[in-house]
Parts: structure tokens; C-alpha cells; sequence
């Protein structure tokens, strides 16, 4: 009896192309929508997580003053550190990596008639260790280069284009202002991050370097800290801090003038945002599904009027009511079921072409798909009852008697 209701759900389906396309072009919309929205915003997930990983997501930062919201005025009223804060992390911290200084500024690298406004940061070999970070071309800092506070330095992949296009920058030198810097590397390239920043516009130089030639002081802006695997972040931040308090004699009773930040808890604040936009996006999207449901609702109530004297025949011949009320609940479900597929097709493709305009991985997760699937059941179910049941309590006599 089931093969039979569906063969004739169908026949029906077929002979009325047009209008059954555009009844079940609510739930198309409806089904392709939240996996697009969903696709897009599991990939926008990855891609954050991703990002912060390349940051390092066992990565502290150490910053002087106190944490504000809004714009960052981290530094004001607060002593600098310096670097014997450095030495005493990296000693004192048995759950420490790698503990790397960090002076940054904004400045103007100068090749002959090329110039690129980029960032420049003084800092040591145990940079790139703490970054994560690795030179693709020529070396490092050496030993003697930080403790003499020599003029080399290391590009980004960005700054090396921009001044030197297809050419070699190792052994030439680029001017910060007044200094002319010896290229000896180029780091490894990294790429835009999902925030829109570009992570390879920078300029690598040495801390002694910066701190004698460009800020004039032995100040430290920035500590970063990387914490070996296995241990807890929010540990080694516990333990940090009460060694920043120490070092810098703040009372029990004192606020930190100083700020430690996780990454792990960054990347958890943006994966919470971007998962909750999806949700929104998503639950937006999914009153399509609401107005598809009652566009096949509609349809069949139309259905049922036009088709009354072939239910009366069916039921004066013989036909129970369960069979009428499963003739017709059948075509709703497949109506919504053909839905449900070609919008499962075509949010798949919007998914990946969302993925490719905005440059995130394609993140289409099975278990969705089959909820889509079963959800436009559902709707089939919940909207086509009520115009079967009408169809099935009808009085053959009446229904033979409409015009």
C-alpha cells in the first residue's frame, strides 16, 4: 500500500511540475540556507581557531598597565618591564618554554627608491621559538648580533615583495630611518589571518638594536611566553602573575599594573562570537523552512478541493479512511522530501562557494545534512496532516455531489 501511495503521490507531483516546484522552493530556500549559513560559519570557526594556533594557542602575552576595554591603552602609568623580567620568567617557571622580549613600532622600510610602511619589532633569537615562527631563507639572529645590538635583520614575506619583488634581499640592506639594517633571512610566509591582518608585514630586529637606536631606552613593551605541552596555560598565567607581583612589589591589596593574556582564551571568545552569529544566521535562515511548511499546506488544502469527487469515488469503491489520509500524507512528504534534497544540493554549493569568496576551509559536517533531511520530513508530517485528514473525513456522498 505504501509503494502504491507514493507511486500515486508522484504521478500527482509530476502532472502539476511548475506549481509543485515553486510550493517546495520555501523549503529549497529554507534547507539550503542553514547549511550554508552553518557551513560557512563552522569554516570561519576553524579558520579563527586555526589563526590563533598560528599565534600559539600555549602562547601568554605579558603587557604593562592594566586590561581595558575598548581602545588599548595598556603601558599608561605603568613601569615598562625590562629585561631582567625576562631572564627571572624564563629561570623561574619550570612550566616555561620559551619567554622571548618584544619592542614594536610602527616605521618605514627604505630600499632604494621602494619604500613599505610596516611594523618593526626588536626582539631575540627566542622569538621565533615562542612564535612558532621559522626562518625560510638565510638565518637567524646569532649570539654576538643581540649582545652587541648589531644592524641585521628579518624580513616578512610581505616587506620582501614589496621591496625586492622576485629579487634576493639576503646580504642587502634596508633603511628604518636612521639605520641601515643587513637582510639575513626571510621568514616563512604565514598569510592573511581570518581578522583581516596581514601576518607577514613585519621587520624583525634585534632587541639591543632597537632599544639603542630607535626608543632610546632599556624598556620591554611586550613579554611573550610560550608554555611547554601538557602544561596548563591557566596555570603557568597563575604562576606568572604571582611572579610579576612579586617583582614588581604590589601589595596584596593592590591591583596588578600589568596584564596577562591566554590566547587559548582569545580564541575561545572568538570562537564563541562566530559560533553565535552562525546560530542567529542560521535560525533566521530556518523560517524558510516555517514558510515552506505552510506553502505545502496551502498546496494540498488546494489539492484536496480540486481532487473531492476522486476521494468520493475512492471512498464509495471501497477505500478506508487510513488509506485516503495516507495517499495524501505521502505526497506532502515527498513534496517536502524533494525539497529537502535539492536544498541539501544546493547548500552544499553556496556552502563551498561562501567558502572560497571568503577564504575559509569547507566545513560541511555530515550530521547536518542528515538533520536537514530529516527535518524536512518533518515537515512534510506536521504540515500535510491536516489537509490528509480533511481529505480522508470526507463524506463520500458530498463529495461526489462537488461540482
Amino acid at each position: 500500500m505504501l509503494w502504491e501511495a507514493i507511486r500515486l503521490a508522484l504521478r500527482s507531483i509530476f502532472r502539476n511540475a511548475l506549481r509543485s516546484f515553486l510550493t517546495v522552493l520555501g523549503v529549497v530556500i529554507g534547507v539550503a540556507a542553514v547549511i550554508a549559513m552553518v557551513t560557512v560559519g563552522q569554516g570561519s570557526t576553524l579558520q579563527v581557531t586555526q589563526d590563533v594556533a598560528k599565534l600559539g594557542t600555549n602562547l601568554l602575552m605579558v603587557r604593562p598597565g592594566q586590561a581595558q576595554r575598548g581602545p588599548s591603552v595598556a603601558g599608561v602609568g605603568a613601569a615598562a618591564f625590562n629585561m631582567k623580567d625576562v631572564t627571572a620568567i624564563q629561570e623561574q617557571l619550570p612550566g616555561v618554554r620559551a619567554t622571548a622580549p618584544a619592542n614594536t613600532r610602527s616605521m618605514t622600510a627604505i630600499l632604494g627608491a621602494e619604500n613599505h610602511s610596516t611594523s618593526v619589532t626588536g626582539t631575540d633569537a627566542r622569538y621565533l621559538e615562542a612564535r612558532d615562527i621559522a626562518v625560510a631563507r638565510g638565518r637567524g639572529f646569532h649570539e654576538s648580533e643581540l649582545r652587541t645590538g648589531a644592524a641585521v635583520c628579518l624580513l616578512g614575506e610581505t616587506v620582501r615583495r614589496e621591496l625586492f619583488g622576485g629579487g634576493d634581499p639576503l646580504g642587502q640592506s634596508v633603511r628604518l630611518k636612521a639605520i641601515s639594517c643587513r637582510v639575513i633571512g626571510v621568514m616563512e610566509e604565514q598569510g592573511v589571518s581570518s581578522f583581516g591582518t596581514d601576518q607577514d608585514d613585519f621587520v624583525l630586529i634585534p632587541i639591543k638594536t632597537f632599544q639603542r637606536r630607535i626608543s632610546g631606552n632599556n624598556d620591554v613593551s611586550m613579554i611573550f611566553v610560550a608554555v611547554k605541552d601538557g602544561v596548563s596555560t591557566d596555570k603557568a598565567k597563575a604562576a606568572l602573575e604571582r611572579l610579576m607581583r612579586e617583582r614588581r612589589r604590589i601589595g596584596p591589596n593592590e591591583e596588578d599594573d600589568f596584564n596577562v593574556f591566554d590566547m587559548k582564551q582569545i580564541a575561545a571568545v572568538l570562537t564563541g562570537i562566530t559560533s553565535v552569529m552562525t546560530g542567529l544566521l542560521s535560525a533566521v535562515a530556518a523560517v524558510s523552512l516555517l514558510v515552506g511548511g505552510i506553502g505545502i499546506m496551502n498546496i494540498m488544502l488546494v489539492s484536496v478541493t480540486e481532487r473531492t469527487r476522486e476521494i468520493g469515488i475512492r471512498l464509495a469503491v471501497g477505500a478506508q479512511e487510513g488509506q485516503v489520509l495516507m495517499q495524501f500524507l505521502v505526497e506532502a512528504i515527498v513534496l517536502s522530501l524533494l525539497g529537502g534534497l535539492l536544498g541539501i544540493l544546493s547548500g552544499m554549493a553556496l556552502g563551498a562557494l561562501g567558502a572560497h569568496l571568503l577564504r575559509v576551509p569547507f566545513a560541511l559536517d555530515a550530521w547536518l545534512v542528515l538533520l536537514a533531511f530529516g527535518f524536512s520530513a518533518a515537515v512534510g508530517v506536521v504540515f500535510g496532516y491536516f489537509p490528509a485528514r480533511r481529505a480522508a473525513r470526507m463524506n463520500p456522498i458530498d463529495a461526489l455531489r462537488h461540482q
